[in-house]
C-alpha cells in the first residue's frame, strides 16, 4: 500500500460555495511572493490541459449527469494528472504550490454529499495522488449565506452549484468534520466575514505556518 507524502511547501484551499476562496488565493500568494518565494497558483480540478478538458465534462450542466462514482473517477483522472504534470515539478524545484481545492473536496463532495465510500476515496487518494499539503485552509461559511454570494457572481452556475441546500450541509459537516480530525493540517477560516478580513486571517495563519518550516 502506497504511503502519503506531506509536502511543506504545498498549500490548499478549501470551502463550499461562496466561501471567497479566489480572494484568499489572491492574498496568499502575495504573501509568499513578498517573501521572495516563487509561487505556482493552480486548481481543482483542472491544473492542466488534459484536466481542464475534464473539469469541463464534471462542470458542464449541459451534459448527462455523471453517477457518482462516475464524478469520483473523474476527479481523480485530473487529480493524477495535475499533481504529476503541475504540482510535483514545481515543489521538485523548490516553488510553493498553492491550489484552489484538492483531495480533501473529494472526502467533502463525494463522500460527504454523494455517500460514496470513505475508504475507497482514501485508497485511491494513496494509489493515485500519493501526497498531500502541509497546510490546507479551510474556509467555512453557512451554506445559505454562501450560495447568496455564489448567485451574485456574473457566471452561470455548474452542474455541481445547481445541487440543493441538503447536499451542501452534507458537504460542509465532512469538511468540519475533517478539519476536526486534522487539526494540525487543517485550519478553519470563518469566511463569513468581509473579504479582506478573511484574507486578512488566512495570511496571519499562513506567516505562522511559515515560521513552523522554516
Amino acid at each position: 500500500m502506497t504511503s502519503l507524502s506531506t509536502q511543506p511547501h504545498f498549500i490548499t484551499l478549501e470551502g463550499g460555495e461562496g466561501a471567497g476562496k479566489t480572494t484568499v488565493l489572491n492574498a496568499l500568494r502575495d504573501a509568499l511572493q513578498r517573501n521572495g518565494l516563487e509561487v505556482v497558483t493552480t486548481r481543482e480540478p483542472g491544473g492542466t490541459p488534459l484536466a481542464e478538458q475534464i473539469r469541463g465534462l464534471l462542470l458542464d450542466p449541459s451534459h448527462e449527469p455523471p453517477s457518482p462514482e462516475t464524478e469520483l473517477l473523474l476527479m481523480f483522472a485530473a487529480r493524477a494528472q495535475h499533481v504529476r504534470e503541475t504540482i510535483l515539478p514545481a515543489l521538485q524545484r523548490g516553488a510553493w504550490v498553492l491550489c484552489d481545492r484538492f483531495t480533501d473536496s473529494s472526502y467533502a463532495y463525494q463522500g460527504g454529499g454523494r455517500r460514496l465510500d470513505i475508504a475507497f476515496i482514501a485508497e485511491l487518494e494513496r494509489r493515485v495522488v500519493g501526497i498531500r499539503p502541509g497546510l490546507t485552509l479551510l474556509l467555512d461559511v453557512g451554506v445559505h449565506k454562501g450560495r447568496e454570494r455564489a448567485r451574485g457572481r456574473d457566471t452561470s452556475p455548474d452542474r455541481i452549484e445547481r445541487e440543493r441546500d441538503e447536499f451542501f450541509e452534507q458537504v460542509r459537516a465532512a469538511y468540519l468534520a475533517r478539519a476536526q480530525a486534522e487539526p494540525d493540517r487543517m485550519r478553519v477560516v470563518d469566511a463569513s466575514a468581509s473579504a479582506e478580513e478573511v484574507a486578512a486571517r488566512a495570511v496571519a495563519l499562513l506567516q505562522q505556518y511559515l515560521r513552523s518550516v522554516a
